[in-house]
């Protein structure tokens, strides 16, 4: 039993809330980089029975075509769902005291805009509307040759389930 190793295992998923303006730049080798923060809310009861609520703030970085991606598309008060891992860093300040941030290395970042989802909407009636046209073709077409044709739909379809026990 000694043998056994727990799997490393380092994932993140949050739902959470723009809370600062993100930074755009890039490395000295060109590499394209976003730095922004995120807030994401939890409910609870105390021991009282009380509502309370928590705030959990943390950094986000993401890298190469995310950055340039989140850079175009995001903003203060933006609802972003992310996914990554947890990494840290530690840096020694300028009065040579040592500082460490731990944050979230973004893999995906899906914007859960109330306009984005409206969009999304529009474009499901579009479809819809559009299918709904082309339907109303078809059936057309189908009248228009069973005309010349003498074709005759069925009405009644018999699939022998009528004296079926259950």
């Amino acid at each position: 039993m000694s043998d056994l190793k727990m799997p490393d295992i380092n994932s993140v998923l949050i739902a959470a809330n723009v809370t600062s303006e993100p930074v755009y730049r890039k490395t000295s080798k060109g590499t394209p980089v976003l730095n922004f923060n995120v807030a994401s809310n939890r409910k609870y009861k105390d021991n009282s029975g009380i509502w309370r609520e928590s705030l959990c703030q943390v950094g986000v970085i993401a890298w190469h075509k995310l950055a340039e991606t989140g850079a175009k598309s995001l903003k203060v008060g933006s609802t972003v769902l992310i996914d990554g891992e947890l990494q840290s860093k530690s840096w020694r300040t300028d009065d040579g005291s040592t500082r460490s941030i731990v944050e979230i290395r973004a893999r995906r970042i899906q914007l859960l805009e109330h306009q984005a989802l409206q969009n999304i909407e529009e474009q499901i009636d579009e479809t819809e509307s559009s299918a709904s046209e082309q339907e109303e073709k078809s059936e057309k077409d189908v009248k228009e040759t069973s005309e010349k044709s003498h074709y005759v739909e069925p009405t009644d379809f018999d699939f022998g389930y009528q004296n079926l026990k259950l």
